[in-house]
């Protein structure tokens, strides 16, 4: 990640405050303030309380997230479509070098930067922290978000939702009577973010995957408190365990969705020791901010192009925009009804997320809202177009069946009036350079 926020400073694209700041709300203030008019990431240089610089938005968008896996920022749901691939490797090709410690220095929980976000937040929270665990049946390595409450040194509260891999890990070490050994990456290797939140299956190491996206080995070090190796480039390394059978009170939160998540047991981790690289820095993600957002989003559509793309033709492309929420599928229509077969096979490719789904035309763009909605009001008959489908769930913690109910909206051209529906283009539109017509504007 340092060697990432280098090139973004040195060609102009990181912000740099070096006024201090106050962890409790003013930087989560700023942040999101910054973020809306600039779309860059940002570097605090003096925060108030530690002696680590923070920054954040550093993968806040798909550009940014494309060039630290060499991709073209549109070419996301085909490449980590492939990326359970990449975790096989190559037959007896190790992912990983073993280095020793290098000047790594221990500190405290509270030496780190404590970050309050949102109004309510019950405490400041870690929520950039990439778990690290194993396994305890198979030994197979997992790297996963999630939120962490600060309590004390000794104590954090986090947030493990239910068929997560870190849950299932957990659950396991609990039927054995035991805790479960994890590690807390802040600041980890850059592919690293990507896979973290990649669809891959169960039985891949997302840590692997990472390694082949770098295209060499990831340097690994051994932990100084519990049995596990990590990145030895990981800016800041929070080691600890999860204690068996024990729940704490967690939360309000103020979560991705923009609504506070209530105070409930959650689950506790015992923290046994804190190091850090010399001259250290903390990533730090503004919860519900694109650096949040994105990447689920951009799980969440590789999934559904995989699945669909398996069992139906023509599939060109997905998103979800605004919001995970929606996912919008471009398609090549095959056959009348083409776009309806997509919009039902699309809630079951994707079970939880898909609340609404749009089926657009190849000459949409599915990256722009406004030419989506152009989509809708041009392309699509409500009455007849529109399919909602009632009392059924999608997103998982719902206890009051908010997310109840799917819409599906077919915004393809009728099928057999297609030529009816071309799209006028202004010739010579692309060919233009303005600076030849307004040289001082």
């Amino acid at each position: 990640m340092r060697d990432y926020i280098a090139r973004l400073r040195a060609r102009g694209d990181l912000l740099v405050v070096d006024k201090e700041i106050d962890p409790f709300h003013e930087l989560a203030a700023v942040t999101a303030a910054a973020q809306k008019r600039w779309d860059k990431p940002i570097l605090f240089n003096k925060v108030k309380g530690t002696r680590f610089p923070v920054v954040t938005n550093v993968y806040g968008s798909r550009e940014r997230l494309a060039e630290v896996i060499g991709i073209d920022a549109k070419d996301f749901c085909r490449q980590w479509s492939n990326l359970a691939a990449l975790g096989k490797g190559t037959a007896g090709a190790d992912p990983f070098a073993r280095v020793e410690d290098d000047g790594l220095i221990e500190c405290k929980l509270s030496d780190l930067p404590l970050i309050t976000y949102s109004d309510r937040d019950a405490a400041p929270y870690f929520t950039s922290a990439m778990f690290i665990a194993k396994d305890p049946e198979t030994g197979v390595g997992n790297l996963s978000y999630h939120r962490s409450m600060y309590v004390s040194d000794d104590e954090l509260r986090c947030r493990l939702a239910p068929r997560h891999h870190l849950t299932i890990y957990h659950e396991k070490a609990e039927k054995m009577g035991k805790p479960l050994e994890a590690a807390m990456l802040i600041g980890a290797p850059a592919t690293s973010f990507l896979t973290a939140a990649a669809p891959l299956p169960y039985d891949v190491d997302e840590l692997e995957v990472a390694a082949r996206l770098k295209g060499a080995p990831i340097a690994m070090r051994k932990c100084k408190y519990i049995d596990l190796e990590v990145p030895a480039d990981t800016e800041i390394v929070i080691e600890g365990r999860f204690l068996p059978n024990e729940r704490r009170a967690e939360g309000p939160f103020g979560e991705f969705m923009g609504y506070y998540v209530p105070e409930g047991p959650n689950a506790v981790f015992e923290v046994l020791g804190v190091t850090v690289r010399r001259d250290a820095v903390f990533h730090s993600i503004l919860c519900g901010s694109p650096e949040e957002v994105l990447t689920l989003e951009l799980s969440v559509s590789a999934n559904i192009y995989q699945r669909l793309s398996a069992a139906l033709p023509g599939i060109l492309d997905v998103t979800c925009q605004p919001f995970v929420t929606h996912a919008i599928i471009k398609i090549d229509p095959q056959f009348e009804g083409h776009a309806r077969q997509v919009m039902l096979a699309t809630i079951g490719a994707e079970p939880i997320w898909a609340k609404v789904v749009t089926v657009v035309d190849d000459d949409v763009n599915i990256y722009d809202m406004d030419d989506v909605m152009w989509a809708i009001l041009t392309r699509c008959r409500p009455d007849k177009d529109m399919l909602i489908i009632p009392e059924t769930p999608s997103f998982y913690r719902d206890d009051a069946k908010d997310h109840w109910g799917r819409l599906l909206i077919d915004a393809t051209k009728p099928f057999n009036r297609r030529e009816e529906f071309e799209r006028k283009k202004i010739r010579l539109a692309d060919t233009v350079n303005l600076a030849d017509w307004f040289p001082n504007a």
